[in-house]
Parts: C-alpha cells; structure tokens; sequence
C-alpha cells in the first residue's frame, strides 16, 4: 500500500480498519542537511568577500564573516569519500593563516523559520530539548564550537570533538530548550544554527547554557582559518526534538527542493510584456509561483534579450508581474530570474 509518505506508520482504527499514516515528515528541522541542493552556485566554489552579513552558498547554507576572503565554500570541495548514505557535504577550507582579533567570527549557519520550530515552545516553562546531530570531516584535530542563536539577544554555546584528522565523525549535541527570552514565530527567524570556523576572544564564553552574551563559540574551540587550507566538511546535519539523535531523516529530491524554494526560487521568462497600445499587460505577464514563498520574494533578472528590457513589477508570496523598463507596444523580452525570500 502506497502513501506517498516517508517515514510513515501504519495505524488502525477500533474496528481493526486502517487509517490514514501517521507521518513524521519534518522530524528534521534543518532543511537540505544532506547539502545536496545547490540552486545558486551548481557546485562551484564561493570566495567569502562580503563581511557582517550572511551570505548564502548552497541552499539554506550561509557563511558569515568578519575579515572577507579568508576562507571559501563549496559543495564537495575537495572530492573526498563521505560517509555511507550520503552523496554530498559542505566544504570550507581556510585560504591562509589568519591569526583572530579579540572581535572576528566566521561561521557557516542556517536560520530555521519560526513556522517549523513553534512546537518546541521556547520562551516558555515547556520548552523542548532539541538534539543536533551532523557527520564532521576536518583537516584539524581537537575541539571544535557552534552555537544556537536568535534575533531576540539569546544564545547558546556548544562543542564537540573531531579526534582524528581527515575522517568522517559521527557528532550528537543535546540542549536544553530556552525557558526565558523572546523567540519570534511565524515566518521570522525564529534560531540560527551556527558551525564556527574560528571566533575571537571577545566572542568566546562558557558552553552548556543560554545567555544573553553574543558570542559564537566556546573558549578554546579550534580555529579553521588559523591554519593555511585547513578543511572543515559537514553533511547529514539534523535538529530534532528529544534528547537523543535518532537517523538522518531522509527525504525525496523533489521534497527538499521545493522545501528550500519557499526561500530562493530559480525561473526562465518569455514572452509579451506590453499590450498593443503600449502599456504594461495586466495578466499575460504573470508568472504563477509553484511553491510559495515565505514572503514576498527580491527578484533578479539576468541574460535578458528581446525587444526591451524587463522588470519585476508586483511581487508576492505566490506570483511574480513581470513588466517592460522601457518600449512601446507589442514588445517581447526573455531572460532568467532569481526570487530569494531568505530569513
């Protein structure tokens, strides 16, 4: 009997007939964990040149950083052998030997939407323990920082250990949820989830429990960018609820993707853009959204041909107008957009 369901159970009712599945989709709340979605970039490397501000790399992934181009993202970077299930990582490798000031950071992140994260009750006396689990792979040995943070001045310290250079290792993080603070629903940031790569002194504190202090990674923890191409892999990154890491929750390709498109869309226009007396078409120049967005989308146009060129004239959650810049009637225009609704 088929579902169209992962990780679904069975169940019946009193009459011993069987009911609808019991899923449980989305025990994952980290989205494109196994890094196998790479909309933006297809695999190509990404230099880290922009600073104070998350820039994404494969989907749902980001870096952040301090100083720009000391280390660079790749899917894959480095070709390595990865852990069995797996098919994709996220590479970081440092691009020299960057002694940290008292207030540098770099980090790769992800900022999960307060619609999947609600249920944990953060903020409140009911607050749900999470576990964080991910498969590790670095050049450099020793104790390694992350951190959980949210727009609202809370933050958590955490670390790990990678005992052995250059081999995949099996990491699991339990945390208390936070009973205090505020922690924003919805379609807001509700927590990011940051993997440091090195973090100076005036960000670094004590791991084990929430705070206000802004800071990304524990006292001590290794610094990737402190050693010229020193190498940092992830994949198989899970968040779920409870106090133990269950198995990496597996879904289907066409599942994730339209899971990170609620975030960044990529889409091909053509066709009419102006009606015969030379203004904007009302309906023909509307591009239907097949997954929605998590708000109404920043378009970018790009390799655009035709009579004139074009603009995005209206944007929402589930459709884009698209519009002539400039021309007169009856003209025609083609190009390739981006839609990014990021946290």
């Amino acid at each position: 009997m088929a579902y169209g369901l992962i990780n679904a159970d069975i169940h019946s009712d009193s009459q011993g007939g069987v009911l609808a599945p019991i899923s449980s989709v989305m025990r994952n709340r980290i989205i494109n964990g196994q890094m196998q979605i790479d909309q933006r970039n297809a695999g190509a490397s990404v230099s880290t040149g922009t600073t104070g501000a998350a820039v994404y790399t494969i989907d749902r992934w980001a870096y952040q950083c301090s100083t720009a181009s000391k280390f660079t993202v790749q899917q894959n970077a480095g070709s390595v052998t990865l852990p069995v299930g797996f098919s994709n990582y996220l590479g970081m490798t440092s691009t020299s030997a960057y002694s940290l000031g008292a207030s540098d950071y770099f980090a790769v992140l992800q900022k999960i939407e307060g619609f999947n994260m609600s249920d944990l009750a953060w903020g409140t006396a009911n607050a749900k323990t999470i576990t964080i689990s991910f498969q590790a792979y670095s050049s450099l040995t020793g104790t390694f920082g992350g951190s959980l943070r949210n727009n609202n001045g809370r933050y958590y310290l955490f670390n790990y250990s990678i005992p052995v250079a250059n081999t995949w290792t099996t990491i699991s993080v339990t945390i208390a949820g936070d009973t205090t603070g505020t922690w924003t629903g919805g379609n807001g940031n509700f927590v990011e989830v940051w993997f440091s790569l090195g973090a100076g002194s005036s960000l670094s504190g004590t791991a084990g429990s929430w705070s206000a202090s802004n800071q990304i990674a524990p006292t001590g923890a290794t610094s990737v960018v402190g050693t010229s191409g020193a190498t940092f892999y992830i994949t198989g990154v899970q968040l779920e609820k409870g106090s133990s890491a269950t198995g990496f929750e597996y879904r289907q390709y066409g599942q994730e993707l339209a899971l990170c498109q609620r975030y960044y869309q990529t889409g091909f226009y053509a066709g009419a853009v102006r009606n015969s007396v030379g203004s904007t078409l009302p309906g023909g120049a509307v591009t239907p959204l097949g997954i929605n967005m998590r708000t109404a989308p920043t378009a970018v146009l790009a390799n655009q041909t035709g009579d004139v060129n074009g603009t995005a004239n209206t944007l929402t959650t589930t459709y884009v107008q698209w519009a002539a810049a400039s021309g007169g009637a009856n003209n025609a225009i083609v190009f390739s957009y981006t839609l990014s609704a990021e946290l």
